[in-house]
């Protein structure tokens, strides 16, 4: 009876690893909450791509807390198989890691599948705000040190980080402007709209609609010049083409040791998910910039982005 049990097994093994991958359905797991960059992102990924992996059901989940690294942990001590991906973000893979000397996991433990897409940042002020560009804010911070503020989502997040580095380009130290911190991303907005703050810098999406309006005035985006926002500069244009480092990113990683199977057919997805007309359009809905690049050019941009938030945390002082 075993021998009969065992030989089923055997077979039903076989008949899988002939299959190919993937050969069930996979986990997409997003470490952050509904309605964010990350869980668009992974959602339009987990929609489109299934057609280029046997068909077989793409599940996203939302597995939250601890800025991301809970989901990121989870997806870490998953079977190196496959069946397990993370949707990583500039938070989990940058920021976090160079900011918490304790992170249970670095960086670079995780097997690289693409980078997927990046959002564009853009630094503003209200829209009868008396800085009508990047420079005179800078100026107004340099001669007057402690008297501006700005909000941002909490001292971990992009938006802090984004303000921090403007300033540090700028020659000005971390006690220039004061950061306040609120709950999220769309409070870090509305403060400057309610004039609470005097400038913020934040994920486009969230702020293109306002300055579209005149309610809030663009002082700069990253990377690039915008379609919808035509007449904002720049980084490079405004005067600080480093800021173009900073812009939110998703990138597609697995556990450490994914199969080269695993890594192979993942990338042949992408390739194809960069010509597919319902991924382009999703990701333009989103505000992503398409941004599918291979394992190896992915790893890259990670690393630099990690390397660029540990060199600017250690020039704060406030790594934990």
């Amino acid at each position: 009876m075993k021998a009969l049990a065992l030989g089923v097994l055997l077979t039903l093994s076989a008949a899988a690893s002939a299959q190919g991958y993937p050969s069930k359905p996979i986990t997409l797991v997003i470490p952050f909450a509904a309605g964010g960059d990350s869980d668009l992102s992974g959602r339009n990924v987990a929609a489109q791509a299934s057609k280029y992996l046997n068909n077989q059901p793409i599940v996203a989940v939302n597995r939250t807390g601890a800025s991301g690294a809970i989901g990121t942990m989870a997806v870490k001590n998953a079977a190196p198989d496959g069946y397990t991906l993370l949707v990583a973000r500039i938070a989990t893979h940058a920021i976090l890691p160079a900011l918490d000397s304790k992170l249970a996991y670095k960086w670079n433990e995780f097997t690289m599948l693409s980078l997927i897409e990046l959002n564009p940042y853009i630094c503003f002020v209200k829209g009868d705000s008396p800085y009508r560009s990047a420079a005179d804010l800078i100026g107004e911070i340099r001669k007057n040190p402690g008297k501006l503020n700005f909000s941002t989502a909490g001292v971990s997040t992009s938006q802090n980080m984004a303000a921090q580095y403007f300033m540090t380009l700028a020659g000005l130290t971390k006690d220039h402007a004061v950061g306040i911190h609120y709950k999220g991303g769309g409070e870090v907005t509305a403060a400057v709209l309610g004039g609470q703050v005097n400038f913020a810098c934040n994920n486009a999406p969230t702020v293109i609609p306002q300055v579209k309006a005149g309610a809030l005035r663009g002082l700069f985006v990253t990377p690039s010049r915008l379609a919808e926002l035509p007449d904002v500069p720049s980084a490079s244009d405004a005067g600080f083409p480093d800021m173009n480092k900073i812009v939110g990113w998703t990138a597609l990683m697995g556990p450490p040791g994914l199969p080269k199977e695993v890594v192979d057919k993942w990338t042949e997805v992408f390739q194809r998910l960069a010509k597919d007309p319902d991924w382009q359009q999703g990701n333009a809905r989103i505000g992503g910039i398409a941004a599918i690049r291979s394992p190896a050019e992915s790893q890259k941009f990670v690393q630099e982005q990690y390397e660029l938030y540990d060199k600017l945390v250690s020039s704060l002082g406030i790594r934990q």
